[in-house]
């Protein structure tokens, strides 16, 4: 055995922890409580994420709704699409400001964007385009780290300046996204490469659209896009990276620093990287369904998932189930009406109607499996949103990233409410120490 493998050995051995002692301790693992809701840590004002009726004595299962900054995000989504409009812009505002724009706030807000859009000299290509990478959020993550050195006030924590590093950050990440995106292609499949620049007329979806196809997008991929960065911009201050996002910075460290931990949370398969597995899992029902409009052969092949005898054989239904939400998750409810338009207008309404089927079947299969006891559960936001970035004919790479160019509003504006917050503490939790060995008898064994 090599050194590293008996380190390797060893360090798995000195991190088991009975699970039993989680419960002797009353831990909350994942900071999760025994009903699935989540550890209370803190206050917020920016985004609310209802899953439960909490009206009465009971709590009850409901459909779920998510607001952002009191405002219901179905009703922002559904002002949007009757005026015919993108929206993107507007729920960045709402969620850095508090308040929704007037037109001019919004022109003005609109034309900032626009303005920041562009790289500093160089950056592109020096940490971009030269420097390779293998992954998207990777090359991201360490962009936003190098935009640190060229902001003078990078470490100045006042409110106009974290506005305007927000809106830097928001306008700059869809742009450093596509760069990346074609700068790895080039490095490591040999094509040649070509780098379309933001123009300022377009909406931010219209931008990122053009960056990655050119003129080659529809009216309705469009706004689909744009309504995938508005129900993606926020989530509470209570989901993995935004949570990161207030932990770091409680530290008081710099903007920068805060996003690029952000980002790494992201970038886990349990968390943005959900929607890759999404349709890896579906890709593989298409292959082992011999009839995707049987319901019961559909409902066959579930179980036999639940079972751990087929896909992956974790036992799990990728992006069906929420951490809060149980009778429906909001954003796959809006995101499932314009996927539908979206596959009558690419032709691939056999496999929509799949997609539906495995959301109508899983609560049922789940409850089959489970008991009386099982949890309620409902398709999540990630079960569609792969679905309609493959119809855009969008590359897996950046299907994460996509993510992380909406969200960074969300990041931005709980950094905000963190760091600005009158009584500011240092996020601390404890951990408790079990450990069953007596380091003094270890001692004494190496004499």
């Amino acid at each position: 055995m090599t050194l590293i493998s008996k380190l390797a050995t060893n360090a798995v051995e000195a991190s088991n922890i009975d699970k039993a002692l989680f419960d002797k301790f009353n831990v909350k693992r994942g900071l999760r409580n025994a009903d699935f809701s989540g550890v209370l840590v803190g206050l917020t004002c920016i985004g609310d994420v209802v899953g439960y009726d909490r009206s009465n004595e009971d709590i009850k299962p409901c459909h779920g709704e998510l607001y952002y900054r009191g405002y219901e995000l179905k009703e922002l989504a559904s002002g949007f699409q009757s005026e015919g409009r993108h929206g993107f812009e507007e729920t960045a505002f709402l969620l850095l400001s508090g308040k929704l724009p007037n037109k001019e706030e919004l022109a003005e807000f609109t034309k900032t964007l626009a303005d920041e859009r562009d790289l500093p000299p160089s950056f592109s290509k020096n940490m971009i385009l030269s420097l390779r990478g293998r992954d998207v959020m990777n090359m991201l993550a360490r962009s936003v780290l190098a935009l640190y050195s060229d902001d003078e006030k990078a470490e100045d924590y006042s409110p106009e300046n974290l506005i305007q590093q927000s809106i830097s950050l928001i306008a700059k990440f869809p742009v450093i996204v596509a760069y990346s995106y074609f700068g790895m292609r080039h490095s490591y499949q040999g094509k040649s490469l070509v780098i379309r620049h933001p123009q300022p007329g377009l909406s931010a979806a219209e931008n990122f659209l053009y960056m990655l196809k050119g003129d080659k997008y529809t009216k309705l991929e469009a706004d689909l896009l744009d309504l995938s960065l508005v129900i993606h911009a926020e989530h509470g201050g209570g989901n993995n990276s935004s949570f990161t996002t207030r932990l770091v910075s409680s530290a008081q460290t710099d903007t920068y620093s805060a996003i690029a931990a952000a980002l790494g949370s992201l970038k886990g398969a349990l968390h943005g990287g959900a929607n890759l597995k999404v349709m890896d899992m579906m890709h593989h029902i298409k292959s082992h369904v011999k009839d995707w409009k049987n319901d019961a052969e559909v409902s066959e092949f579930l179980l036999k998932m639940l079972n751990k005898k087929a896909y992956d054989k974790s036992g799990k239904i990728y992006g069906i189930g929420h951490a809060i939400y149980t009778l429906s998750d909001p954003r796959a409810v809006l995101l499932r009406e314009k996927a539908r338009l979206l596959a009558e207008e690419k032709g691939r309404m056999d496999e929509y109607n799949l997609y539906a089927a495995v959301e109508r079947l899983s609560p049922e299969v789940f409850h089959q499996f489970k008991g009386e006891h099982a949890k309620i559960i409902c398709a999540n936001v990630d079960f569609y949103s792969g679905f309609v970035y493959d119809c855009l004919k969008l590359p897996k790479e950046i299907y994460t990233p996509i993510f992380a160019a909406s969200r960074i509003a969300g990041w931005c504006a709980h950094r905000i409410e963190e760091v600005t917050f009158p009584s500011k503490r240092i996020i601390r939790p404890a951990y408790k120490n079990v450990v069953t060995r007596d380091p003094y008898q270890q001692l004494d064994k190496r004499k």
